[in-house]
């Protein structure tokens, strides 16, 4: 029988991994070509793997929540046909490679060893991840699972690399073991591996006989690692100011019927917000840079990220590229078009990465303002309050009057190692200017 490879396949130019987090086939099933064999996770994206023949699922190769390389095979497919070439070089492989005859005592020495391996199998848990790799690793050099639980892992998460394991494997006997501990180590947050002095013991809480224990979903687990992160890395400022969009509101009452009929879409504030933050980029364009250590990378293109709330109260940041290129149609289909697939779960790996500069539309919520927190490695978040109706003083040739006006906070949060209280107060002033500067008479 023939049999066929199904890879991890790319799903972007910066996605390098995924998690595998759930087999939708056992082996034994059938499977047809485009079928969907299993489900991963990239970050924030959920995505299936369809296989691209059609056969029987002889061999899976990982478990539910290993990490999978880009190109990794996950699954072997048998397909009905000859024997493929890899498979006939692999058994010729495997007879000129196969040991000599063992002798009674190295064959009872070897099955007690199985034995003992067998009855410590390395185990994933939910939070503290380890590759096949790692497993093969422990399993040939005899680590437990509490010793494996112990090593320090300086993977992303605080996960065990392979060299970790291997470091720990050459100076096992010249360090004492780690302790075993009747419960797994607790995994480490984003932070706590980055710099395990901040690391605190986590205090007990209190569980009484009315309360319900919810677990944290797998994406409340990254974005809360995430935030953290991102407090502890950058000295966050924020910077406020009022923005009169009586003109937007008026303009966009009077062409969205038009716009929607002659372009199939709906005209919502967001895009028209957008166009303003890209504009002011463009006129300062430290904001749109990202920090790397001790050096400063200036962006050349500008991809704005647009948080998106999903069904389950979550948000998830898709990326707008090149929105300064856009007119303010394409910018409409854009923001419609991502933010639909992102509430339907259809949106890419590759379409939430690469962002620049985020915005955040904290009066989707009714807050009328925000302190949003930076999206690593970006260096600044703009949060758009709620439109409201209030009176304001209008000034006008003849003298000032009261007047009722459509206005809202825009509130700008930034990365005070970089960006100083001048750049950050200036950008996002001029998205207000580019905001109540909006010409009544324009055509979309």
């Amino acid at each position: 029988m023939a049999t066929f490879e199904l890879k991890l396949p790319k799903m972007g130019e910066s996605v390098a991994e995924a998690t595998l987090t759930n087999w939708l086939k056992e082996v034994g099933d059938t499977i047809e070509a485009d079928e969907a064999v299993l489900e991963i996770a990239t970050d924030k994206v959920d995505s299936e793997v369809p296989s691209e023949v059609d056969g029987v699922l002889k061999e899976k190769l990982f478990d539910v929540d290993d990490v999978i390389q880009v190109g990794q095979t996950i699954a072997i497919i048998e397909m009905e046909g000859e024997a493929s070439a890899s498979d006939t070089a692999e058994a010729s492989e495997t007879e000129m490679t196969a040991p000599a005859p063992k002798t009674v005592a190295a064959v009872t020495e070897t099955v007690i060893s199985a034995k003992e391996t067998t009855q410590s199998a390395i185990e994933s848990s939910e939070d503290r991840f380890y590759s096949p790799l790692v497993k093969n690793i422990a399993k040939e050099e005899g680590i437990s699972q509490a010793e494996l639980d112990g090593i320090s892992g300086t993977g992303k998460d605080g996960r065990v690399t392979k060299n970790d394991i291997l470091d720990y494997v050459e100076n096992r006997g010249t360090q004492p073991a780690p302790q075993a501990t009747q419960e797994k180590a607790a995994p480490k947050t984003a932070v706590e591996a980055k710099n395990p002095a901040t690391a605190k013991a986590a205090t007990p809480v209190s569980v009484n006989g009315g309360d319900e224990v919810i677990e944290m979903t797998r994406m409340g687990k990254l974005i809360a690692h995430h935030m953290v992160a991102s407090t502890q890395t950058s000295a966050h400022v924020q910077s406020f100011i009022e923005a009169d969009v009586t003109n937007i509101w008026n303009w966009r009452k009077k062409v969205k019927d038009s716009f929607a009929k002659r372009e199939g879409e709906n005209l919502t504030f967001t895009p028209i917000f957008m166009e303003a933050v890209a504009k002011a980029l463009k006129d300062f364009p430290m904001m749109n840079i990202a920090v790397d250590g001790d050096t400063i990378i200036k962006r050349k293109n500008i991809n704005l990220g647009m948080a998106a709330a999903l069904p389950d109260g979550n948000l998830i940041v898709p990326v707008i590229k090149n929105a300064d290129q856009l007119n303010l149609v394409g910018m409409s289909k854009a923001v419609n078009d991502l933010a639909s697939r992102a509430r339907e779960g259809q949106l890419k790996p590759d379409e939430i990465q690469g962002g620049t500069y985020t915005v955040t539309n904290v009066g989707t919520f009714g807050s009328i303002m925000g302190t949003p927190i930076i999206n690593q490695p970006q260096v600044g978040i703009l949060a758009l309050g709620a439109i409201r109706k209030v009176p304001a003083v209008i000034e006008t040739p003849d003298g000032d009057f009261i007047g009722i006006r459509y206005k809202m906070f825009l509130s700008h949060s930034y990365d005070h190692r970089v960006v100083n209280g001048a750049l950050g107060g200036q950008f996002v002033k001029a998205v207000a200017d580019y905001l109540e500067a909006w010409d009544m008479k324009r055509e979309f």
